[in-house]
């Protein structure tokens, strides 16, 4: 989908809006699904998620359960991209061990500040946040070993950059699990301008 400069960062806006929101909300209506029951409906063991802070379990929102079918060798250093309240983090810091380490980068304050506070509720000292935006992540070529992505190219219609800015800080060898929504019918020109249909 092509978008002008200024409609992209309209939406970029508007996804930290709606993210945020859920954040601070997160038992209110939002235009997407989040928090437990979500996450038990994509695959998320119930033991699982009853271990994890309610911080960051409330405020999960994904479309697959990416960090329990993620290989994550212990030792490992991990990227999770798009790290939302930090659940997929904290699981992947449980995989990796005290030897590894698992970075979290989101562009919401308000959820990274959750995710934190999930994170010392967990006692998870492996484990760092940072925000930053998909297109421009603050870490150096080949840093990461695995790199998690759960749910976030079809809010971002700068998909090249992230792309290519995941290529730059995964290492040579390295290992990318993602999930994303697809769509399996075009979409028509009306439904295509819409903002509002990038939470559909």
């Amino acid at each position: 989908m092509l978008i002008d400069s200024a409609s992209s960062d309209e939406l970029l806006v508007k996804v930290r809006e709606a993210y945020s929101n859920a954040s601070d909300n997160p038992d209110d209506s939002h235009p997407f699904p989040l928090g437990f029951d979500f996450a038990l409906s994509l695959g998320y063991p119930e033991a699982l998620l009853q271990s994890l802070p309610r911080a960051s379990v409330d405020r999960f929102t994904g479309v697959s359960n990416v960090s329990v079918f993620a290989e994550i060798p212990a030792g490992s250093t991990v990227l999770d991209f798009g790290c939302g309240g930090g659940t997929d983090s904290l699981i992947a810091a449980a995989k990796t061990g005290p030897k590894g380490q698992v970075f979290g980068v989101d562009f919401s304050r308000s959820m990274l500040s959750q995710a934190r506070a999930g994170a010392e509720d967990a006692g998870a000292v492996n484990v760092e946040f940072r925000e930053a935006e998909g297109q421009s992540v603050p870490f150096a070529d080949g840093t990461f070993d695995v790199a998690l992505v759960n749910g976030i190219f079809n809010l971002n219609p700068n998909r090249h950059d992230l792309f290519q800015e995941l290529a730059r800080v995964i290492r040579p060898g390295g290992v990318l699990f993602g999930a994303e929504i697809v769509l399996c019918d075009p979409m028509d020109e009306e439904e295509r301008a819409g903002l509002a249909n990038w939470f559909s």
